[in-house]
């Protein structure tokens, strides 16, 4: 069983701050004073069996507070949030989110830990299937979708480039008529018509020759059922993002073993 530390930032919008266990009381205790854990608006939350039943009021949290639609500056918040693990003994830092990667350059700057880039454990693991063009002559091509056009689309677009990969993207027909009408669908509710919708985007990148699509929203993730089989042909970049940090994670436990 563990607990988790929840905070507002200045526009009263909720965030997590830190998972504890009974060994971390200790430590906590001794915060100083200017830490985050002292601001007069931290929560503190105890979860119970089921990790589930935690993260899902987690983000019931944030949204409900959130939902004013009112954002601070992004890397800025993001930043300090950063320094907080840190300082709080994170050994390594993740963030699972397409668009916050964005501006990892700044988050991570000057950060003395492992602060894996979603960008690049996508293209890392590509690299490694050894994937061979579908046209003869041409590079390895990977699509990309979207809902957020180019700001979500530029982490990996840089990383798989620099694998050596040709990126392909939805031209603006297919964004303004096929892929942004499957998002309004799904929010509308219209459950067959955005994963129709949706596989229509899929198939016009696949016609232009690309090994994998990868699926760079939350949203579109949802859209298709598990079984279907379009999504063979697709990655969700946070199964990459989760291979990389269990498989340092593993590393590190061993290597501590070690001393």
């Amino acid at each position: 069983m563990s607990s988790t530390l929840v905070q507002t930032d200045e526009n009263g919008d909720f965030y997590e701050s830190k998972k504890i266990s009974g060994s971390s009381s200790t430590e906590l205790k001794s915060q100083p004073q200017n830490s985050l854990l002292s601001q007069a608006n931290t929560v503190g939350i105890i979860g119970g069996v089921s990790v589930l039943s935690t993260l899902i009021f987690l983000e019931k949290l944030v949204w409900w507070s959130s939902r004013n639609g009112e954002e601070c500056v992004p890397f800025v918040n993001l930043r300090q949030k950063r320094i907080f693990l840190e300082k709080s003994g994170a050994r390594c830092i993740v963030m699972p989110c397409h668009i916050s990667n964005a501006w990892h350059d700044e988050i991570s700057e000057s950060c003395s830990l492992p602060f894996f880039h979603i960008g690049d454990c996508v293209a890392r693991e590509l690299k490694e299937a050894k994937l061979k063009p579908l046209d003869a002559g041409s590079s390895v091509r990977i699509g990309v979708l979207s809902t957020c056009e180019t700001i979500a689309v530029a982490p990996y677009q840089q990383k798989l480039q620099n694998q050596g990969f040709e990126v392909v993207l939805p031209d603006k027909e297919t964004m303004e008529h096929i892929l942004m009408p499957a998002v309004e669908s799904w929010n509308q509710r219209d459950i067959e018509g955005a994963r129709n919708l949706l596989r229509i985007a899929i198939q016009v990148l696949l016609i232009r020759a690309v090994n994998i699509v990868i699926l760079a929203s939350d949203v579109l993730q949802n859209i298709l059922p598990r079984e279907d089989p379009l999504l063979k042909k697709c990655m969700d970049p946070m199964d990459a993002l989760a291979r990389t940090t269990i498989k340092w994670a593993k590393s590190a436990k061993k290597v501590r073993r070690k001393t």
